[in-house]
């Protein structure tokens, strides 16, 4: 039995675990009731499009969580995306006219999950579950889409050891933010994530893997390891300065085509004081010609833009150097916590060095109370020599969640 078939058989035998628990579940279990939803407004202006589009959606999500019971918890979370106005293409509703709102309506089990806690200073989770990997470079949930990517899969961590955190997952199916009704809304896997986690003087070292087999797309399929090194200095009335380095390797894996090794290096250096914030980093994702380095499994709007034009890594790579300016209210107008964000990004191809446009976001942040939040945000891209189209995006969101 291969083992991506033993692991679906494991994660089968889960649910019946899970069922089974919550069968047996006390009614008055110190419990919780969690609430989350998301009214948002996007629009987009894409040039060589017919029409602009606007996305008004409502997502939200009902799930409950127990106490611990004899050191398990069980989780179960429904989501729901709802289009109130639907002048878009959500990537299936048949409108490429307009330009793409990936936000298509959903009704999907969100999370079922069981969690053990037992051990000391150890989580093991099995189930449907949201997983974040690190900054989420690699494995993320794609919080910014209305449908949460979410993984069937066996999670377990632990820093028992001092100074050490050690991360193991298990990944057997990917559902991704286009939901059940598009044809790659799930992926079904055989992949290993591990990540080791060390606190030294100088900051935290890192070194990773992704083993990757994606059974439905193999062309996703890679090997990637890599380390990183992040930490930051703080002296009495000084700025903080932090930094952060990056390198990675990736190749072939599984099913793969074809054969391929690349690369990816990032680097970053910042100062903050007093609320002011500031940043600046080259991220280099290196390209053969063919394919680039590629992290489909990757929180991707925090990369490359917030207009998503590079959620697929150019054929010959891409270098992308950008600033980043923030500022956080010390007397808010609004609400207990305002923040401010500006970002550049100069972008051109790791291979070649073409001119691939740049782009400028903002996002202005209020914790109006304790569980409602506002955003605005904006993205405006310039395609510069390449032939891809200027576009510009515009949302404004209000969250609850409890």
């Amino acid at each position: 039995m291969s083992m991506s078939k033993l692991g679906r058989a494991a994660l089968s035998g889960a649910a019946g675990l899970i069922v089974g628990v919550c069968a047996v579940a006390p009614a008055h279990a110190e419990g919780q009731f969690l609430v989350n939803a998301r009214l948002r407004t996007e629009l987009v202006d894409q040039a060589g499009l017919a029409e602009d589009a606007t996305a008004i959606t409502l997502r939200t999500r009902l799930g409950y969580q127990t106490g611990n019971m004899s050191g398990f918890t069980l989780l179960i979370e429904g989501e729901n995306v709802l289009h109130l106005v639907d002048d878009f293409n959500d990537t299936i509703n048949g409108l490429p006219g307009y330009p793409v709102v990936a936000d298509p309506e959903a009704t999907e089990l969100n999370r079922l999950q069981l969690a053990y806690t037992g051990f000391e200073d150890t989580s093991l989770t099995l189930g449907r579950q949201r997983i974040i990997l690190g900054d989420a470079r690699y494995v993320g949930n794609v919080g910014f889409r209305q449908n949460e990517q979410t993984f069937d899969a066996f999670l377990a961590s632990t820093a028992a050891i001092e100074n050490l955190s050690l991360t193991y997952a298990y990944l057997d199916r990917v559902h991704r933010i286009f939901g059940d009704d598009h044809p790659a809304g799930e992926l079904d896997l055989d992949a290993h994530a591990l990540s080791a986690a060390m606190t030294v003087p100088a900051g935290i070292v890192t070194a990773f893997a992704l083993l990757a087999d994606v059974q439905d797309a193999a062309a996703l399929s890679s090997a990637t390891y890599g380390v990183n090194w992040s930490g930051s200095i703080t002296r009495d009335g000084q700025p903080t300065f932090g930094y952060r380095l990056e390198y990675a390797v990736q190749s072939d894996y599984g099913n793969a085509p074809a054969s391929f090794d690349l690369s990816m290096f990032r680097a970053e250096a910042s100062l903050s004081q007093n609320g002011l914030s500031g940043a600046i980093g080259i991220e280099s994702l290196e390209g053969d010609g063919v394919r680039g380095f590629g992290t489909p499994l990757a929180t991707l709007h925090g990369y490359q833009g917030w207009a998503d034009v590079f959620l697929a890594t150019p054929a010959n790579g891409i270098r992308d150097i950008y600033g980043r300016a923030g500022f956080a209210f010390p007397n808010p107008p609004l609400g207990s916590a305002m923040r401010a964000t500006i970002v550049y990004h100069d972008f051109e191809t790791e291979n070649g060095s073409l001119d691939l446009g740049s782009e400028i976001d903002a996002v202005l942040s209020s914790q109006l109370s304790e569980h409602v939040g506002l955003e605005l945000k904006a993205a405006f891209y310039e395609g510069g020599d390449s032939a891809i189209a200027d576009r510009t995006k515009l949302w404004f969101a209000i969250t609850y969640s409890r």
